[in-house]
């Protein structure tokens, strides 16, 4: 779902977002960006489960990875008590993950050497599968949790991130 196609309320967001255990720690580095991740989801964000029985947040996002599935356990952010869950496969998002990670490593050789114009355009890629995998999370999401693309931008980040090994 779009922004246009929903509005969210106040409350219609995520206040905290953390790993479950499936995920362990990495390198300095790779905490770092997950860190950076989880701070610009929480910092502006638009979430809201979907369906009938769903009650007002705010919600807390907990991710897992099982058997090579993102886990999304949800939470209300005043008693921890559970919203739903919602399993996705991370199939979908292998291509885009290795094609925006080949990008980024070409980006960031471009940055020491090649002129202004060629990394604006490897820049502009880079946004283009950024955004092709944003639009395929939201996608993955529909009719079970709305978000607006920009927050789909943050949460790709992060999905993005935990596949990151250093």
């Amino acid at each position: 779902m779009s922004s246009g196609e929903i509005e969210f309320g106040t409350n219609d967001r995520l206040t905290d977002l953390t790993f479950g255990q499936s995920i362990g720690r990495s390198t300095p580095d790779v905490e770092h960006e997950r860190a950076v991740a989880i701070f610009d989801v929480l910092e502006k964000n638009n979430f809201r489960p979907v369906g009938d029985d769903v009650v007002e947040g705010p919600y807390k996002l907990k991710l897992s990875v099982i058997d090579n599935k993102l886990v999304l356990d949800i939470t209300l952010d005043k008693d921890d008590s559970e919203v739903a869950t919602h399993i996705l496969s991370l199939g979908p998002f292998r291509r885009i993950v290795r094609d925006y990670f080949m990008i980024c490593e070409s980006y960031y050789e471009a940055i020491k050497t090649a002129s202004t114009a060629q990394i604006e355009t490897i820049d502009m890629a880079r946004r283009g599968v950024h955004n092709e995998g944003s639009e395929t999370l939201m996608q993955r999401l529909n009719g079970k949790v709305a978000v607006d693309f920009d927050t789909a931008r943050r949460l790709f980040t992060l999905v993005c991130v935990l596949h990151w090994k250093g």
